[in-house]
């Protein structure tokens, strides 16, 4: 039964294939104990960086690196989320075992990271078919879940020694401007122009923010599950554009990708997660624990909410902006240009209904 819900890779993609010789070479001199020569497949879940999975015949890791194309400033940087879990290991479990890394371009053209393999159910869409599901079951994997990202926001990133990880105050400020811009340098001409959410945001920024180790991608498709039993969690995979945040603005991005059981046939068309099944809490559950378990007191979610949504509608056309201009033939993303339309579209509909 374990071996049947466990998550696997599949086929690499045309065009993202490893050179698997050099590759292979470079391991064995830099990772112990690797035996015979990897079989190599590919997890198509990420729409960002390349996922691979190499077993050998004594053991499996996981390779990671960049895709092909232009990249946004800053995105995609291999070492620096190799430095990021390695440094973040020590204080919070969940993190993979760092291998190695490397920066040389020469290996494949790109740099790369490589991890221990955690061997376990990935909660995306759906869960697995012989899963045995209950309603009791999945309210305790949706509360691990959410306390194990209430976990991340509660490391003394200063006690732990990982100041380094961010700029920290100021954050709201920067994620607002930075993905305003990003947007609006990725735009293509079919979709909307955000300028009147982009002002919102500008306008309606918090008073006041804190500071913790953020996520930024905390979905439950970035989880790992004991195939055992799936409501434990045993890793959150992941951490490329992990830093120092504001938790609620963590919190709102999370929410971005919730789709609750009720929600509307194009939110359910793009759902990539199970938090329609019954026991899952909704959105609203989900901000009310949350602020519960940390002790916050948060009058009006609604800026958190839209910053989630135009930041999701940021990531989403960065993306489609590869496929538009044919740096990627990946066909997931040949339709995000109407994802982004009605991402703008719930922006618009949280802030009417805030009235702000």
């Amino acid at each position: 039964m374990e071996r049947a819900v466990v998550d696997k890779a599949t086929a690499v993609r045309e065009g993202e294939a490893l050179p698997v010789d050099v590759v292979d070479r470079w391991l064995k001199q830099h990772v112990a104990n690797l035996e015979g020569k990897p079989s190599v497949t590919q997890y198509a879940g990420g729409a960002s960086n390349w996922t691979y999975c190499l077993d050998y015949q004594n053991t499996s890791v996981i390779l990671r690196r960049a895709p092909a194309g232009t990249k946004a400033k800053g995105a995609h940087d291999m070492g620096r989320e190799f430095r990021l879990q390695s440094a973040l290991k020590p204080v919070y479990r969940y993190v993979p075992q760092m291998l190695a890394y490397c920066e040389d371009d020469h290996v494949m053209g790109t740099d790369f990271y490589v991890m221990e393999k955690l061997t376990g159910i990935i909660p995306r869409k759906n869960l697995p078919r012989d899963l045995v599901i209950t309603e009791d079951k999945t309210r305790t994997l949706c509360t691990n879940v959410l306390d194990s990202l209430i976990s991340l926001h509660e490391v003394d990133y200063e006690k732990a020694s990982l100041s380094h990880l961010g700029k920290g105050h100021g954050y709201i400020e920067r994620q607002i401007a930075g993905w305003s811009e990003r947007y609006s340098k990725a735009k293509t001409w079919n979709v909307p122009s955000g300028k009147s959410v982009m002002k919102w945001l500008e306008a309606n920024m918090p008073a006041k923010e804190s500071i913790c180790i953020t996520h930024n991608d905390f979905r439950f498709d970035n989880v790992v599950l004991n195939p055992s039993d799936y409501t434990q969690i045993i890793g959150v995979l992941d951490w490329e554009l992990a830093t120092l945040g504001d938790p609620l603005m963590d919190l709102g991005n999370t929410l971005a990708y919730w789709v609750n059981a009720d929600d509307d046939f194009l939110a359910q068309s793009t759902r990539r997660q199970p938090t329609h099944l019954a026991g899952m809490m909704t959105r609203d559950e989900v901000v009310k624990y949350y602020c519960e378990k940390r002790h916050l007191e948060v009058d009006d979610f609604t800026f958190y909410e839209v910053y989630g949504l135009f930041r999701l509608a940021g990531i989403a056309q960065q993306i489609y902006y590869r496929y538009h201009h044919g740096q990627t033939n990946n066909p997931a993303f040949k339709n995000f240009w109407v994802f982004i339309h009605y991402l703008m579209w719930r922006c618009k509909k949280a802030i009417k209904k805030s009235g702000k």
